[in-house]
């Protein structure tokens, strides 16, 4: 593979715009790009969480979720371009299953707390709901985007969920509940 950037500053987004990958320049204020946003911060969050965690099964879910995610970032760049496929979203579905098998039912809403760990995934599972409201909105300006890639997100926050849920297990088996 050649070189994707042979240069880091161009300068040309200073004037408010931003190129996408067919090179149609837009507004740095466009829907698409603060979708584009979104996915690249929930991948940064997808890291952390990964600084985090034991190389274990986790590692092998998130690992090829952050390629995935590199994938729809490139699809918001490339409109009409898809790139996050339905064999995508049934990992995600296979993951949720995996792990939620072993987690006892739910009888309140969990609170976004816990160990740094814990506390990590709920954030990233937080941004992934942004993200996926973030595409809805690029689908419902312009339609030239995958209803796919917001289907993955979904999937997606529901997995960020789970694991932190596995997580808080692992760590402190008495989950933080919200109280009325």
């Amino acid at each position: 593979m050649g070189h994707r950037l042979s240069k880091i500053v161009t300068r040309t987004g200073d004037v408010g715009t931003s190129g996408l990958a067919d090179g149609t320049r837009l507004p740095k204020t466009h829907p698409r790009f603060a979708a584009m946003g979104d996915v690249d911060e929930l991948n940064a969050l997808l890291g952390v969480l990964l600084s985090q965690v034991r190389p274990d099964q986790l590692t092998r879910v998130l690992r090829p979720i952050q390629h995935h995610l590199f994938n729809l970032g490139g699809e918001l760049a490339m409109p009409g371009q898809a790139l996050i496929r339905e064999d995508h979203i049934a990992t995600l579905e296979a993951a949720l299953e995996a792990l939620n098998a072993d987690l006892p039912p739910l009888k309140e809403f969990v609170l976004p707390t816990g160990p740094t760990v814990v506390a990590s995934a709920h954030h990233a599972r937080a941004v992934c709901r942004r993200a996926e409201r973030a595409v809805w909105v690029v689908l419902a300006e312009d339609n030239n985007a995958s209803r796919l890639a917001a289907i993955y997100l979904n999937r997606l926050s529901d997995l960020l969920f789970v694991i932190a849920r596995h997580l808080s297990r692992d760590v402190n088996p008495q989950e933080q509940t919200w109280q009325i």
